[in-house]
């Protein structure tokens, strides 16, 4: 990988760079190796139409006629990496952004490693080696036009795809694309200086906008291909049931309809195998599929099904997964993460001990677009085509499942409508794989909205205990637990705050194991925490009588200056965000009839302070209004910034207040929208933001203003009516929602 130096300049692996001319566009296309972990001697092919990209791996197009395209690597779910991400290439690359093209690539595990949209990393992680990539190619161009000018190249400049020599003459990038291509890579390059960015920094439309608003073929849902038949899976109506017998006279009947046939086999072999331990969903029971022409009659046919399912393991309802965490709460089986000091002995000596546990329940995804997928298995390939998070990782356990080659995959990735997680799991791909592969055609699996609420993975339930001792007016000791359904994927986050805040600090945790699919849900295993630790602390500050603010920045005082390399994040930096967002919302300013709700937290490498506006009307308690502070460190696109801060607020505020899921006899209570709450468009609030500008290089945004979000509408809703919430969804108190149940659910 490169060395950055002091002077900007970096040193990078010729093997890291790879270059092919014989382009049917008579181009160039170049690309940077961008993981050490991918394959120094991995080149691209020729056909610009069939070449496979990985994660992390940018490629460049630039024409003879000198139009620029660019390739985009990674999965676009909304996040808005499509378009930034090809902002840092073409920034050093020094082309006008109005005159790039983008294209999603392809998945090749062949050539590299590694390929994910999760985890709010797309940006963090590719802001070097993609503008490397840019400069790289920009000083290849140079070199070629000094060439041709018989010129030294340090006389040349660019800008806008032009070079230009020392006597005013110019060339376009299009002009010695075809020299620059044959020429020698430079062992060299130097980036930018963050003040003469012309691309980073500005705002950016997104690049399928026009595809989006006119409909357009673009997501998974839109793709078609000659002799494709649709299916639709019947599967268990219960987490711990499985298939006895099923009978499909009825639904063969259905005109359309072309078969019934039952997958499952494969995908358990896998799981029951000892070649790997497969961690994603492949689904445990045989199902029932129906073949058709049309989705609609697939789903059709599916109704007319009729299966006996039997239990297998237990068939859990709500009330018996509260008593498994309560359990694990009150017992004494815990992981410890994280122990600083002594929390017994703090509490021993405290002057005053505040403990509270707080609930949240089960959360299904709701993607706008339901599951779907392409499959193509022949003897010759395996065709596979639409929205998935982790394609490299969906090709090996398909590849696995059918016992082929991962190089026999060829898998194109397609715009997702959301992902928040759910589509990290390849369950729908590995079905799509194993119909193809049973009825030797090229199918495309839909799932309705009732299979997409009902088939997992969902958010775990969970529930938090912190105790806190205050001890002459300071806090002591900090002890956390945490109990969770199936495990909080890997439990609370130990070195966040207030890890090194707090001299006496303990983290425990603990899971019961259940048969009901569980994964990652947008912001994971903060999503839910932060509401519950911000509520605490601002019950905490009640109760030490200070300010909540105050409280938050005396408490990261505590951390300046610390040697603990675990501390992952900056008090420095939060403090700022916590200053002003008290600024910019007025905080403790009184405005007539208006009740605030502060938090400040950090997670996905960023740090966020937000700041909730309650009003009562007609006696009941409404959010108009979030200011959030966020600092991300350098804002690559201002535009894409702001929809992803404002959808993450909405979407914490909506959650937290609305969302609830229940299961009865193993079964979800709910199964479509007309039973399961969002937030509506009335009732979103105001999201005024603000960045904090610096110089650091960027940080998460697609997760961090979610998980505060919730605290702060729990806080605004106790300033505003006096009363605590310690259970989500806050909607299931009735002082705070006495609307009727119809409106409610409706």
């Amino acid at each position: 990988m490169s060395t950055t130096k002091k002077d900007n300049s970096l040193v990078f692996s010729r093997r890291g760079f790879m270059k092919t001319t014989s382009l049917a566009s008579g181009g160039m296309l170049i690309g940077f190796n961008l993981f050490q972990s991918c394959k120094p001697k991995a080149e691209p092919s020729i056909d610009l139409a069939s070449l496979n990209y990985n994660d992390f791996n940018a490629f460049i197009e630039i024409a003879d006629n000198g139009a620029v395209t660019l390739y985009s690597p990674n999965p676009e779910i909304g996040q808005g990496v499509k378009t930034a991400m090809p902002m840092l290439i073409a920034e050093e690359l020094d082309v006008a952004w109005k005159n790039v093209y983008v294209k999603q690539g392809d998945l090749d595990t062949e050539n590299y490693t590694r390929q994910i949209a999760g985890g709010s990393q797309s940006i963090r992680s590719s802001w070097e080696p993609l503008r490397q990539t840019g400069a790289t190619a920009r000083q290849m161009l140079i070199n070629a036009a000094a060439a041709k000018w018989g010129v030294d190249a340090s006389e040349c400049t660019t800008s806008e795809g032009v070079i230009t020599n020392s006597k005013g003459e110019t060339l376009g990038y299009g002009d010695v694309v075809k020299d620059a291509a044959v020429m020698e890579i430079p062992e060299e390059v130097t980036l930018k200086e963050i003040k003469d960015f012309k691309i980073i920094g500005t705002d950016a439309s997104n690049v399928d906008i026009d595809k989006i608003i006119t409909g357009k073929p673009l997501y998974g849902l839109d793709y078609k291909a000659e002799g494709m038949v649709y299916a639709a899976v019947l599967r268990p109506p219960a987490f711990g049931q499985k298939l006895e017998s099923f009978d499909a006279t009825e639904a063969k009947a259905i005109p359309g309809v072309i078969d019934v046939v039952k997958i499952g086999e494969s995908a358990n072999a896998l799981l029951n195998s000892e070649k790997r331990n497969w961690t994603v969903v492949l689904g445990s029971s045989e199902k029932v599929v129906v073949i058709a022409e049309s989705s609609w009659i697939a789903m059709k046919g599916k109704k007319a099904i009729k299966a006996n399912w039997v239990a297998e393991t237990t068939l859990e309802s709500t009330e018996f997964q509260d008593e498994k965490l309560n359990g694990l709460l009150d017992g004494n089986n815990f992981t410890t993460l994280r122990e600083d000091g002594n929390v017994n002995k703090a509490f021993a000596s405290a002057d005053e001990i505040l403990e509270r546990t707080y609930e949240s329940p089960f959360l299904p995804h709701n993607c706008m677009e339901p599951m779907n997928f392409f499959a193509n298995v022949t003897a010759d390939k395996i065709h596979l085509v639409g929205p998935v998070q982790t394609p490299e990782f969906a090709a090996q356990a398909v590849a696995a499942m059918l016992e082929r080659d991962v190089k026999d995959i060829h898998l194109e990735m397609t715009r997702m409508g959301g992902g928040f997680g759910r589509r990290l799991y390849g369950d729908f791909v590995f079905e799509a794989a194993e119909i193809s592969n049973t009825i030797k055609k090229p199918v495309k699996l839909i799932s309705s909205r009732e299979d997409d609420m009902t088939m997992g993975v969902y958010r775990p339930a969970i529930k938090y205990r912190i105790k806190a001792a205050v001890k002459d007016g300071q806090v002591t000791g900090y002890h956390i637990k945490e109990a969770a359904i199936n495990g909080n994927m890997y439990g609370l986050i130990p070195n966040f705050f207030p890890a090194g805040a707090i001299e006496n600090y303990k983290v425990d945790v603990a899971n019961y194991k259940s048969n009901i699919t569980t994964g990652a849900w947008r912001a994971p295993y903060t999503n839910f925490l932060a509401y519950a630790e911000q509520s605490f602390f601002d019950e905490l500050a009640e109760v030490m009588n200070v300010d909540q603010v105050q409280l938050r920045l005396d408490l990261l005082e505590n951390v300046k200056g610390t040697t603990d390399e675990r501390i992952q994040y900056s008090p420095e930096r939060l403090q700022q965000c916590i200053r002003m967002a008290a600024e910019k919302s007025g905080w403790g300013i009184s405005k007539d009839g208006v009740y605030q709700g502060f938090v400040a937290y950090y997670c996905h490498n960023s740090h966020v302070a937000e700041v909730a506006e309650a009003v009562i009307e007609d006696g009941l308690p409404v959010i108009k209004k979030v200011t959030c502070v966020v600092d991300c460190g350098i804002v690559v696109n201002p535009l894409g910034a702001m929809n992803q801060i404002e959808g993450g607020v909405i979407d914490g505020v909506g959650h937290a207040m609305f969302g609830s899921f229940d299961f009865k006899n193993g079964a979800p209570t709910t199964k479509n929208f007309d039973r399961y709450r969002l937030i509506r468009m009335k009732e979103a609030p105001v999201v005024e933001t603000h960045l904090i500008q610096n110089e650091f290089a960027p940080t998460g945004l697609g997760e961090p203003t979610l998980p505060p979000a919730g605290g702060a509408v729990a806080n605004a809703l106790k300033a505003a009516t006096g009363k605590r919430i310690y259970k989500q969804p806050f909607m299931q108190d009735p002082s705070f929602w006495k609307t009727p149940e119809k409106e409610i659910l409706g």
